[in-house]
């Protein structure tokens, strides 16, 4: 069974960072486009940053300049550094994994930016 555990969520205060953790399992992990999405009380779920499995990087505006997504596939898992947290940044994270039609979720991981 595939596995997407993710790690890392804290309370933080304003400023101050993180780094998210997702450490995946029974999956061919380097060919598996990684991304981070989230989702707040209230909205919808939204990406924040993928990673091709060829080594490409996107971010959303919001979090341009302060995010970085990296991965790792010999540990088979991808990070998420959080620099420079807003309250707005405030929301269950989620470990994403696509290869084509495939996909796999993790459970999510709570952050909370408040001072």
């Amino acid at each position: 069974q595939v596995q997407l555990v993710e790690s890392g969520g804290d309370l933080v205060q304003p400023g101050g960072s993180l780094r998210l953790s997702c450490t995946a399992s029974r999956i061919t992990f380097n060919i598996y486009n990684m991304a981070w999405y989230r989702q707040a009380p209230g909205r919808q779920r939204e990406l924040v940053a993928g990673n091709t499995s060829g080594g490409n990087s996107n971010y959303a505006d919001s979090v341009k300049g302060r995010f970085t997504i990296s991965r790792d596939n010999g540990k088979t898992t991808v990070y998420l550094q959080m620099n420079n947290l807003k309250p707005e940044d405030t929301a269950v994270y989620y470990c994403n994994a696509k290869w084509g039609y495939t996909q796999y979720w993790g459970q999510g991981t709570q952050v909370t930016v408040s001072s």
